[in-house]
């Protein structure tokens, strides 16, 4: 979680801030990588749409010409992005294997779905942020309906994913 802290953090510069965009792209390589086990890649998802939901709303409130908003949304599409890698790279490859956990599973998408709410709030500034985890979202949809566990997630969760 501290990598996640750390790709979304702004780095203290000499006058000012600034994003080091080198920086973050190797930490969301690095989670990306390490995010093949589900047991880290689920949880990690989960952390990640967590905190879009925080960063939104701190977006939404903020004046979008201080210092640190390009940082802060920069680092929104970088975790968006990472949810999209980690869904589409490791999504299938963890239903096969025994430790992928369902209840996980349907904890980080509402997780995800609470996010792209929070993201709605931001479509008049910038409605990008909603066309990517829609994206996102479909990519899940595709990746599930592939899934032998289909029959076990709950009515709700399928209901919300086919939406």
């Amino acid at each position: 979680m501290r990598l996640l802290r750390r790709m979304c953090s702004a780095l203290q510069g000499d006058e000012s801030h600034h994003f080091d965009t080198a920086v973050q792209f190797y930490i969301q390589h690095l989670m990306r990588k390490i995010g093949n086990e589900a047991f880290v890649g689920q949880r990690l998802i989960f952390a990640v749409s967590q905190r879009i939901s925080a960063i939104a709303e701190s977006l939404l409130f903020m004046d979008p010409f201080d210092a640190a908003f390009p940082s802060m949304n920069n680092s929104m599409y970088m975790m968006i992005q990472l949810i999209e890698f980690l869904v589409t790279d490791y999504l299938l490859t963890w239903s096969n294997t025994g430790d992928f956990e369902i209840r996980l599973f349907e904890e980080w998408f509402v997780s995800v779905l609470q996010g792209r709410k929070a993201l709605e709030l931001l479509e008049n500034r910038n409605s990008l942020y909603v066309l990517y985890i829609d994206r996102v979202i479909g990519v899940v949809a595709k990746q599930v309906g592939q899934l032998s566990f289909l029959q076990k997630l709950s009515p709700q969760i399928l209901e919300n994913l086919y939406s």
